[in-house]
């Protein structure tokens, strides 16, 4: 079970969260509407190489990444979407692409876009295309400690 080492993890920091079951899908939009949630309320997490290290940035599922915007904020020299090819193996228990957004427990420094700290809850893929993670924001940023930019249209 790819979601076994978040629960692990939330459990062993006494988190209060729920786990969403959905049928099989693969854009963070498909997987908000196929769990009857709005896709505002769904975070989708992106992997990015900066400078040639791998991070996470993560935002609503209704935006899109301004890479302009990260790449300025982080004051950095190259930023482009790393494939799956390059990032798959940092998360041997998870789908592809389904990847948490808790780079902390995969050696990752996780970027947050501004506009989902104003959510009371977070919901994100839990290691699988078939099941999300629903807890509270503020729990979130507690556990992960993402620095926040303005990155999201």
């Amino acid at each position: 079970m790819p979601v076994k080492k978040l629960k692990e993890f939330l459990d062993s920091q006494k988190i209060e969260y729920v786990t969403i079951n959905h049928s099989l899908a693969y854009t963070a939009q498909r997987i908000a509407a196929s769990a009857h949630i709005s896709g505002k309320d769904i975070a989708k997490t992106i992997v990015l190489k900066v400078d040639g290290k791998l991070i996470m940035a993560v935002l609503p599922a209704s935006c899109k990444i301004n890479l302009d915007l990260l790449k300025s904020a982080l004051n950095a020299n190259s930023m482009e979407i790393s494939s799956e090819k390059e990032f798959g193996e940092l998360f041997p228990d998870c789908e592809l692409g389904a990847m948490p957004p808790f780079g902390n427990l995969y050696g990752m420094a996780v970027y947050v876009a501004e506009k989902l700290t104003h959510d009371e809850e977070i919901a994100f893929n839990a290691g699988s295309h078939r099941e999300l993670i629903k807890l509270s924001y503020k729990d979130f940023e507690r556990l992960v400690k993402p620095t926040i930019f303005t990155f999201c249209r």
